[in-house]
């Protein structure tokens, strides 16, 4: 097989991903799980990250948050425009041991080139770029899940971001949805619901302003 041959076939075997939700633990301390959805298809693909790239990722989906100072991802954008640096897509391109490899295709001066790093930081890059996020079929064969949804959780949204960390992490056919996310707000007015979410910015509790935004919504 030639060169070309061989890059057609891989360029093929990319499968595209979007983001799905983000979910934490209540077991596990400070354990998120992020959750991608191939794009014409039915599996997801968790992966577990970290408190701080958990918030990053939070972050770039929900736009009317804007951090009072740059994050570490926003600064990385930051520096990548003024150096006319693109981030063109970034590609899951390797998993091993239950880590997964990710590799972040750049392009200045129409030259490209390919920088290594950790998936929770490629996708919260991915993000703030508009950059496509792929991994490969093979990858996706071995530890892309269909999730299920039991009986009691049939008649809820399947569209719904957040869903237990904890089923996903135990690998479990079994998914419920959370709809708590935005509990201990529902009695607060709008204007209350604002004057916190300017708190919480204020204070960089950025958890908290997410699902702060997300009662402000479901109230308009």
């Amino acid at each position: 097989m030639g060169f070309n041959a061989f890059y057609f076939e891989e360029v093929m075997s990319l499968v595209r991903l979007k983001i799905k939700g983000i979910s934490y633990s209540q077991t596990q301390n400070g354990a998120y799980a992020l959750i991608l959805n191939e794009v014409d298809g039915d599996r997801k693909l968790p992966i577990v990250i970290g408190a701080f790239e958990a918030q990053s990722i939070a972050i770039a989906l929900e736009k009317e948050i804007k951090p009072p100072r740059p994050l570490t991802h926003d600064l990385f954008k930051n520096f990548s425009d003024r150096f006319d640096i693109v981030v063109k897509q970034v590609i899951i391109h390797k998993l091993v041991d239950g880590v997964f490899y990710s590799s972040i295709i750049c392009e200045r001066e129409k030259i490209e080139e390919i920088v290594d790093a950790r998936t929770s930081d490629a996708i919260a890059l991915a993000l703030r770029f508009d950059a496509p996020i792929f991994t490969y079929k093979t990858i996706l064969d071995k530890a892309g899940i269909y999730l299920k949804f039991s009986s009691k959780d049939k008649d809820k949204d399947e569209d719904d971001d957040s869903i237990v960390v904890d089923e996903i992490l135990q690998e479990s056919e079994t998914v419920e949805i959370d709809t708590g996310a935005t509990s201990g707000y529902s009695e607060l007015t709008i204007e209350e619901l604002n004057k916190e979410l300017d708190k919480a910015v204020a204070n960089e509790d950025y958890e908290k302003a997410a699902k702060l935004r997300d009662e402000i919504s479901k109230r308009n």
